[in-house]
Formats: C-alpha cells, structure tokens, sequence
C-alpha cells in the first residue's frame, strides 16, 4: 500500500501537480546595509529602518537571514522596526558580537513555495542602499551584463 502511494505521489508530481517537494527561495534582501549599531544589552534580533523594511516586504518579528561581507559571519535572528528613515540598522543581543559598527551586511529572507510554477515566477523584492541606509536604485549585475 505504501509503495502505491508513493508511486502515486511521484506520478502527480511528475505530472506537474502538487507534490511534496518545497523550494526555498530568495523571497528579498537588503543589500549591503551598514550596521549603526550593536547593542548587547538588548534581548535579541536586528532593528532594521522601518522604510526599509516595508520596501524589502519584511514584517515585525520574521525571521531574517544576516551576512556579514566584511567578516564572514553567517546567522539568523528576526527583524523589528525602527524609526522610519533613520538608517538604522542594529544588531541585539547575542548577535551583536558577530558585527561591528560600519561593517557592510546583507539581510536576507526566505520563503517556502510548493507549486513549480509559482517558484519558477517568483521575483524576490532586492532593496539596495547606500553607506547611509537610504534606499538606491540599482541594477543588479547579472542584468547589466545580458
């Protein structure tokens, strides 16, 4: 019976139907952002400009993925607002000790998609910035280059 179903599962997918395969993708990021502050003291997460998070589509307490360019640190916390316009971008907590002030970050966020098609058509939101946080527009460079 097991074997039926599985095959049967295979089958579906196969046949472009729902299957049990989930992609991650890119759902946005904020590219090199330049951390304002680190802060210990604070219980946890990153503080991200509130502007900043709505152009990159990421809700208060979501999980974000955080990498550093300038030392090689890779982790994950969640974002709450800041100030709206104010550049902020600020480490807390434990997390604080994997950045310091000036160093250039990406945050990076993720999404879970079951249907082929609908991963295949998805664009992810890419918010660029300058060395103060406000947003730019850019082209990313594997456009520039078709």
């Amino acid at each position: 019976m097991i074997i039926v179903l599985l095959k049967e599962e295979n089958e579906k997918s196969r046949e472009g139907g729902r299957g049990d395969v989930q992609r991650i993708m890119l759902k946005s990021k904020i590219h090199r952002a330049t951390v304002t502050d680190a802060n210990l003291d604070y219980e946890g997460s990153i503080t991200i400009d509130e502007l900043l998070m709505e152009d990159a589509g990421i809700i208060p307490y979501e999980a974000v993925h955080i990498y550093n360019i300038s030392n090689g640190e890779r982790f994950e916390t969640y974002a709450i607002k800041g100030e709206a316009n104010s550049g902020t971008i600020c480490l807390n907590g434990a997390a604080a000790h994997k950045v310091s002030v000036g160093d250039l970050i990406i945050i990076a966020n993720y999404a879970n998609y079951e249907e082929e098609e609908e991963a295949r058509n998805h664009k992810p939101k890419l918010v660029y910035v300058d060395l103060n946080n406000r947003k730019i527009e850019k082209t990313p460079s594997y456009i520039q280059s078709l």
